[in-house]
C-alpha cells in the first residue's frame, strides 16, 4: 500500500506538468483526491492493515494528499497568471492609435432658423414668451373674437381632444395669456409647435411652427408693424429681398394683411413651389382687434396693437432654397447633413 501511495503522488506530480486549464486541473483533481478519487479507494482498505501499520500508512496518506493539494493548487496560480496574460495580450489597445472620430449631431435647419428669428427680435426688443400645446377652446378661439360656430373656426380642421380641449392650430393663446397677465407696453414673440389637420404637401404639414409677435402700447400704428416685418425680411433674406402686404381678413385682427415673399425658385414667373403664384405666403398680420383687447382687460380707447404669426418651415425654405416642407421632417441623414 505504501509503494501505491507514492505512485499516485508521482503520477499526479507528472500529470500536473502537462495539465494546460484549469478545467483539465479540476478533473485530476477529483481523479486523484476527490471522494471516489484513487487516493480515497486506497485509504478503504486501511481496515486490512494491522494495528501497527495503520498510523504509518495513515501519515503516508495525508502526506500524499497535502502534497497534491499543494501542487494543485501552485499549479492553479501558474494557470490563472497565464490566462490573464494571455488576455492582456488579446485585448492590448494601442493609445498612439487615432481614436474613432464620435459622430457629432448638428442643429436642425427648422432649430436654426427658429434661433436666429428669436435673435433678429431680441435685438428689436422682444421678449420670448411660450404657452401649452394642449390649450382650452377659450384660448385658441373665443378670447381672439372667434366664438363657437364661427365660418373660421372650419378653416382651421382642428385636432380636439375634448370639447373644451384641443391641440392648439396657432401660438396666438400664449398673446392672450400674457396680454391677462401683463399690462401694456408689452412687445413679445411666440414661438413653438401647432397641429392642423392639413393634407401633406410641398408646403402643408398637419404638425409645423408657428411664430407670432404681439406688440401692445399707446400709438402703435399699422407703420409700425410694417416696419417692423420689413426688418425681419431684410435680416432674414437680405436687404434685396422682395415682400408684398394684402388685404387680408383674421377675426383677431383689423386692419388684417398677409405679407408674401418672391418665390425663391422662380423669383415670380410661377412654379410648382408657388402653384404659380410667383409668391409665396409668409405670415400674416394685422392690427390687434379691439374685442380681443377687451377680452384681456386692456383699454382699447387707450391702447393699439399689432401682432403677426409666420410659419417657421416656410421661411426655412425660402432661407435655404428647399422645395419640399416634407424634408424637415423625414429625418433623412443624406439632407439633414447638408445643413
Amino acid at each position: 500500500m505504501r509503494s501505491q501511495l507514492e505512485q499516485i503522488r508521482e503520477q499526479a506530480t507528472k500529470e500536473l506538468e502537462l495539465i494546460g486549464d484549469i478545467k483539465e486541473l479540476d478533473n485530476l483533481r477529483v481523479r486523484y483526491i476527490g471522494k471516489k478519487g484513487e487516493l480515497t479507494a486506497i485509504l478503504k482498505q486501511m481496515g486490512k492493515l494491522s494495528a501497527e501499520e495503520r498510523p504509518v500508512i495513515g501519515q503516508l496518506a495525508n502526506e500524499v494528499r497535502n502534497s497534491i493539494e499543494k501542487a494543485i493548487s501552485v499549479r492553479l496560480g501558474e494557470l490563472k497568471a497565464q490566462a490573464v496574460e494571455k488576455q492582456l495580450i488579446s485585448e492590448a489597445v494601442d493609445v498612439t492609435m487615432p481614436g474613432k472620430k464620435p459622430a457629432i449631431g448638428k442643429k436642425h435647419p427648422l432649430t436654426t432658423v427658429m434661433e436666429e428669428i428669436e435673435e433678429i427680435f431680441s435685438g428689436m426688443g422682444f421678449d420670448i414668451a411660450e404657452g401649452p400645446e394642449v390649450e382650452y377652446d377659450y384660448y385658441n378661439f373665443e378670447a381672439l373674437n372667434i366664438p363657437k360656430n364661427h365660418p373660421a373656426r372650419d378653416t382651421q380642421d382642428t385636432f380636439y381632444i375634448t370639447d373644451n380641449i384641443l391641440l392648439r392650430t396657432q401660438t396666438s393663446p400664449v398673446q392672450i395669456r400674457t396680454m391677462e397677465n401683463q399690462k401694456p407696453p408689452i412687445r413679445i414673440i411666440a414661438p413653438g409647435r401647432v397641429y392642423r389637420s392639413d393634407a401633406v404637401d410641398a408646403t402643408h404639414s398637419p404638425v409645423f411652427h408657428q411664430i407670432e409677435g404681439l406688440v401692445v402700447d399707446k400709438g402703435i400704428t399699422m407703420a409700425d408693424l410694417k416696419g417692423t416685418l420689413e426688418i425681419l425680411a431684410k435680416r432674414l433674406y437680405g436687404d434685396d429681398v422682395k415682400v408684398r402686404f394684402r388685404p387680408h381678413h383674421f377675426p383677431f385682427t383689423e386692419p388684417s394683411a398677409e405679407m408674401d415673399a418672391m418665390c425663391f425658385s422662380c423669383h415670380g414667373e410661377g412654379c410648382r413651389l408657388c402653384k404659380g403664384e410667383g409668391w409665396i405666403e409668409i405670415l400674416g398680420c394685422g392690427m390687434v382687434h379691439p374685442k380681443v383687447l377687451k377680452n384681456c382687460g386692456i383699454d382699447p380707447t387707450e391702447y393699439s396693437g399689432f401682432a403677426f404669426g409666420l410659419g417657421l418651415e416656410r421661411v426655412a425654405m425660402r432661407r435655404y432654397n428647399i422645395d419640399d416642407l416634407r424634408l424637415f421632417f423625414e429625418n433623412d441623414l443624406r439632407f439633414l447633413k447638408q445643413f
